[in-house]
């Protein structure tokens, strides 16, 4: 049966097994053999990566074209106003192009670790935090999406891929740390 692990990926480490420049990768995190990410999460972006040993499963996870949706709870600076969730709810035009319409909304600030480095605050400015909900992954979308609407990202953790998310029911899965899951259940878990 096929191996999927989910991971609480920190800020700062790559989402690869080498790297030659002796940067932390995912290597130093998951010590099981031949498992390999289902997507990226960049470098200085934190939270749930799935990793897999089945190659067919990979394609399903991570292809845009499976429509399998990524939660993103981001922190963006500035107080976020109703017009800029409806722009990023009817989706944007950014240079490489129309992105897809995307699930937005305001919510409270989620219990999570603190980061490492910490973000950069600004004693006058506010800041906010939103649930995205995106069927697509162009290079550093979310990021440049807020920064299209005029709410530039301080912090990005992926919360959940498909069914799949970083909930444990009594607390968040552990930064740094990883599971097995029982996948039996396919990608409906």
């Amino acid at each position: 049966m096929p191996k999927v692990v989910l991971l609480n990926k920190p800020f700062g480490v790559l989402c690869q097994f080498t790297d030659r420049q002796g940067r932390a990768t995912l290597a130093d995190f998951v010590e099981l053999p031949n498992v390999y990410p289902a997507g990226r999460l960049d470098r200085d972006s934190e939270g749930l990566v799935v990793l897999t040993d089945d190659g067919r499963m990979q394609h399903a996870i991570a292809h845009p074209n499976k429509k399998l949706e990524k939660t993103y709870w981001v922190q963006v600076e500035g107080t976020v106003t109703d017009e800029a969730l409806e722009q990023l709810r009817n989706g944007l035009v950014l240079k490489d192009g129309r992105t897809k319409p995307a699930r937005a909304s305001r919510m409270e600030p989620p219990e999570v670790w603190p980061r490492d480095p910490p973000i950069r605050e600004r004693k006058h400015i506010p800041t906010t935090w939103l649930s995205l909900g995106l069927k697509e992954g162009k290079n550093r979308q979310v990021r440049r999406m807020t920064a299209a609407v005029g709410f530039p990202t301080l912090r990005l953790i992926r919360y959940a891929v498909g069914s799949w998310s970083l909930d444990r029911g009594d607390g968040l899965l552990p930064l740094g740390q990883y599971e097995v899951i029982d996948q039996s259940l396919g990608l409906t878990r």
